[in-house]
């Protein structure tokens, strides 16, 4: 069984594959390059993607990480957090600050949709949870979790069970938000599996090994 055929077997049986959610606690990725499976969540959970409709602010950082050299090879946007698997050349800079300057964008443009929106509960709940230290600092919503979760795809099981993760991820949810997962349109599920609708293509897992990481 080729690896694509072996995704696409995996990825489809939603009720009943689970893996291990065996995130690193380190916060700082020690290395300046490789592939990460990389994980950030909206504060307390709340479901801003969702709320504010800001699923193209995930995709417009994706852009800008190939536009610099990086690549994405799969993705899943939830409500309320994303998963990824994205390659990271060394461009001198930590992959740390490449992925906080990410989710500083798109915390500053959903703060904007949702005050344009009017949706001031919201805000005031974002408000609430911003700590005193931040605060001093003058920030005013706390619009996502402090870190990001990661995991070093250090070899290619790793990476298609992520892989394999990400695309079930819309099936596990209680209740479930999909049944299939190329139902889900805001994951690369459709690209693998050969779903009816392509939002945005990433490079194939497979690509990983050729990819110029210096």
């Amino acid at each position: 069984m080729s690896a694509t055929e072996s995704f696409s077997k995996s990825s489809r049986v939603c009720g009943n594959i689970f893996y291990l959610y065996n995130m690193s606690v380190r916060k700082t990725i020690p290395y300046k390059s490789g592939v990460f499976f990389i994980t950030f969540t909206c504060a307390v959970w709340m479901p801003l993607f969702r709320q504010t409709e800001s699923y193209d602010l995930v995709y417009n950082w994706f852009d800008v990480l190939n536009e610099n050299g990086h690549a994405v090879h799969g993705y899943v946007i939830m409500p309320d957090h994303v998963h990824c698997i994205i390659s990271f050349r060394n461009t001198g800079k930590l992959i740390n600050t490449t992925v906080g300057n990410g989710k500083r964008f798109m915390a500053y443009e959903i703060v904007k949709r949702l005050q344009l929106n009017n949706q001031f509960e919201t805000l005031y709940q974002m408000n609430n949870l911003v700590n005193d230290t931040d605060r001093k600092r003058n920030k005013k919503h706390e619009v996502f979790e402090p870190s990001f979760d990661w995991k070093e795809c250090y070899n290619m099981k790793i990476a298609e069970q992520k892989l394999n993760y990400i695309h079930a991820n819309p099936c596990n949810t209680k209740p479930p938000l999909v049944h299939d997962p190329v139902e889900y349109l805001h994951s690369s599920a459709n690209q693998y599996l050969g779903g009816p609708t392509i939002l945005y293509p990433v490079k194939h897992i497979m690509t990983i090994n050729d990819f110029n990481y210096e």
